[in-house]
């Protein structure tokens, strides 16, 4: 009978009897998993020295080494067959893609950073952001000291973008980097036939960025449509070798769309930033799709979310569009915009956009084609604006052929200097002599029509003056042979770039289309008031808070001199109400324009605008009127047009103003579709009349609550070239409901400055009211 410690060792595993140099030669088949940890690490040591492994030999299990294990045994509880842990030397051999010379460190890495790693200059780790494409601008080492060429290329860490590659010129890249919500961990490499390790699959010269993308919500989109005509054939200009190469049908054009949209979005974007306004940008719809802003997607078929482009049928023919060219538009004033309105009705029948819900639409017109017999873009017109709840933008598609079409052929779009073949395509302006000057001229156009459609005006430079004939420059670092100034070109910098123009910006802040998740909630009331008081000075209130003021002299068709408030920057506190005074006024203004006629356009943070045509008039004694009490009274500046035929002034004080024994009880509002009338009812049964009593049979009535002491304290006024409609504010907070139409025209809160309060009204009526302001008195 055995020994009972040897039924003891039965018991136990076999691996129990091992050590750490032991291996078991007599288990079962022999299989790779048999052999230990330290033989592996071993192995793949000497391999890598380019040496071989002696075999091992399995020790010989003695007496001696028997009675040490049974003694282990009576001193360790029993182990849990495994696979054993491996030892911590085995762990070192991960680590030698990171040696010096083998390889780039890691992000966590503590080795020094190369010399020659990319600097980003125009954004900081871990930035927040909210559009897909960014645009970013930097360098490598120190320009000043070395003109290095080479490429740059751009790989996301989880491979969820494929790598993109840029150049290197003089030291300075440009690169567009696709995000995805969440954060973007990025690696940017150096790479130059004149440095070391530059030609390895893992250079040294590398660097490491983390971008936070939030896609907004809280905005309304900016919609991409490409309008055709009902019997179009869905494609555009192009030359034969381009139709062969990549096609002209609709499938590239939306392709070709898509990527000059986040142009827009990543040019916009960072202009924004320069201007000390923050990341934000307009944002576009967008649907899962096959990804169109790499190569890599369209080859695998690999899905995105990216910007919707919405193809629209309008009811005209492509001969009828066609015969809309740009001469025929211009040259007789009842055809002039007559696509504008084409592509706005077929718009507004697509969307089916409820009252109030404001659409911004941009849209690209397939069926314009260039006519070399006419030497015309027919079915084009570059036109951007609108009103009421549809802001709109049209261009035609005949630059669409030098669009790139995704992230890769970027630079190779802008670079492209192919002359412009117009046997088939339009050279336009004379400006697009190139391909890359072409996209120039396609892709700014489209955008500066988009800055109406956002309410830019024309400006003194920049995209919307025509500054974006040098759109490229945003994208690359060298520019090419130009046929439009006949110059060779050469390296272009950030300070050489075209630009969205400081007021452009300023408008864009306050546009609900470029509202940020971190905004404060936006307030409903944009207007913008400006009052006369004491001094001849001028009281300047927004509920919303003032952004900026234009100035305008005697013959200027744009802004050169403005005023901002606050900061500037949106950071500073806001301010409600300004003082402003002639004296700082003029100071603003060239010396030789200081005694000329101003003319103001004030603007709201949440862009509402208010003009004053001649600030010298409103701020002089014609806005004062003396009461018989022997108080002073000043004329608001007046909302609606006063220029409807027929038309002529009315004013009054209100009786209770005077006489402290008048007690107003009531205001009765005559309207229809405008208002006609508004009369003010003392408790003697005696009124006063603004306007004429026009309108519903009867009017509209609203009480003041005399017991407790109230009285009329503003209106809200809906107006536009007349009075649409109005509301009585009071002193208890009650405001009765806006008789007349609600919603025509945009809105004015008329509530007088601090220190201020009614006394009267003041305006113009024709067939009904067409001018609307206050009275006012201390």
């Amino acid at each position: 009978m055995a020994p009972s410690f040897l039924k003891e060792i039965r018991r136990r595993s076999k691996s129990s009897f091992r050590t750490d140099r032991s291996t078991d030669s007599s288990s079962g088949s022999g299989t790779t998993n048999d052999s230990s940890p330290a033989t592996k690490s071993s192995s793949t040591l000497s391999s890598i020295n380019g040496g071989t492994t002696p075999p091992s030999t399995a020790p010989v299990l003695t007496s001696l080494t028997l009675a040490s294990n049974i003694q282990k045994l009576n001193k360790t509880p029993p182990l849990t067959p495994g696979r054993p842990t491996a030892p911590a030397a085995a762990v070192n051999r991960q680590s030698v893609s990171g040696m010096s010379g083998l390889g780039s460190p890691s992000p966590m890495s503590t080795l020094p950073c190369s010399p020659y790693a990319p600097r980003i200059l125009s954004i900081s780790d871990n930035t927040w952001v909210y559009q897909k494409l960014l645009s970013i601008y930097g360098t490598i080492a120190d320009p000043a000291t070395q003109a290095l060429e080479g490429n740059l290329t751009v790989s996301r860490l989880d491979d969820g973008f494929p790598p993109t590659y840029w150049p290197v010129s003089d030291s300075h890249f440009k690169a567009l980097i696709y995000l995805t919500p969440g954060p973007n961990r990025l690696r940017f490499d150096f790479t130059s036939t004149k440095l070391a390790n530059s030609n390895s699959s893992n250079p040294l010269h590398s660097s490491y960025l983390t971008i936070h993308m939030l896609p907004p919500q809280c905005s309304p989109p900016l919609q991409l449509v490409i309008l055709v005509a009902k019997d179009s054939p869905g494609t555009f200009d192009a030359v034969p070798a381009r139709i062969e190469k990549e096609g002209n049908g609709l499938e590239t054009a939306i392709r070709k769309f898509r990527m000059a949209a986040y142009l827009w979005q990543a040019f916009t974007a960072e202009q924004m930033y320069r201007n000390k306004l923050g990341r934000r940008v307009f944002r576009m719809e967008e649907e899962w799709v096959t990804g169109t802003s790499n190569l890599r997607d369209i080859e695998t078929g690999t899905m995105r979310s990216e910007a919707k482009i919405h193809v629209v049928r309008c009811e005209k023919t492509v001969a009828e569009i066609r015969d809309l060219d740009i001469a025929q538009q211009y040259s007789s004033a009842n055809r002039k915009g007559e696509l504008f309105n084409i592509a706005t009705e077929a718009v507004k029948n697509y969307f089916k956009s409820l009252p109030g819900q404001k659409q911004y639409v941009s849209v690209l017109i397939l069926d314009a084609h260039w006519d070399k017999q006419a030497q015309t873009i027919t079915g084009h017109a570059a036109l951007g604006g609108g009103g009421g709840d549809l802001q709109l933008a049209i261009c035609g598609s005949h630059a669409l052929q030098s669009y790139p079409s995704c992230i890769e052929e970027v630079v190779p779009a802008f670079s492209d200097c192919t002359p412009t073949n117009t046997n088939h395509v339009a050279n336009d302006c004379n400006e697009s002599g190139s391909n890359w000057e072409a996209a120039n001229i396609g892709i700014g156009a489209h955008l500066h029509e988009t800055g109406h459609l956002f309410g830019c005006p024309h400006s003194e430079s920049g995209i919307m003056l025509r500054d974006y004939v040098t759109l490229n420059r945003s994208f690359t670092t060298r520019e090419p042979y130009s046929t439009r100034t006949r110059s060779k070109g050469g390296v272009v910098l950030p300070k050489d770039e075209c630009s969205w123009h400081r007021l452009d910006c300023l408008r864009f802040r306050g546009h609900p289309c470029f509202a940020l998740p971190t905004d404060a909630p936006r307030s409903n009331d944009d207007c913008v008031q400006v009052w006369p008081v004491d001094g001849g000075n001028l009281v300047l209130t927004a509920p919303s808070g003032l952004a900026f003021m234009e100035i305008y002299t005697p013959g200027d068709d744009v802004c050169h001199y403005w005023q901002e408030f606050g900061d500037g920057n949106g950071n500073g506190p806001i301010q409600k109400q300004f003082i402003l005074t002639e004296q700082d006024l003029r100071l603003r203004v060239p010396e030789d324009r200081r005694k000329s006629k101003l003319r103001l356009s004030i603007k709201s943070i949440t862009g509402g605008t208010h003009e004053v045509e001649d600030f010298g008039l409103l701020a002089s004694k014609t806005s004062r009127l003396k009461l018989p009490n022997g108080q002073t009274a000043y004329r608001s500046s007046k909302v609606g047009l006063s220029q409807m035929n027929g038309s002529h002034p009315q004013e009054f004080v209100f009786n209770s103003a005077i006489h402290q024994t008048k007690l107003l009880t009531q205001v009765k509002v005559y309207h229809g579709f405008a208002v006609d009338g508004i009369e003010f009812i003392y408790e003697d049964s005696t009124s006063q009349l603004f306007g004429r009593r026009g309108g519903q049979p009867g009017g509209s009535d609203f009480f003041l609550d005399t017991r407790r002491g109230e009285y009329i304290t503003g209106f809200y006024v809906r107006s536009g070239f007349w009075v649409d409609g109005i509301a009585i504010m009071t002193s208890l907070g009650r405001k009765s409901a806006t008789f007349g139409n609600a919603s025509g025209g945009s809105g004015h809160t008329l509530i007088p400055p601090r220190g201020y309060s009614i006394a009267g009204v003041t305006g113009s009526c024709a067939d009904w009211v067409d001018g609307f302001g206050i009275l006012l008195t201390r």
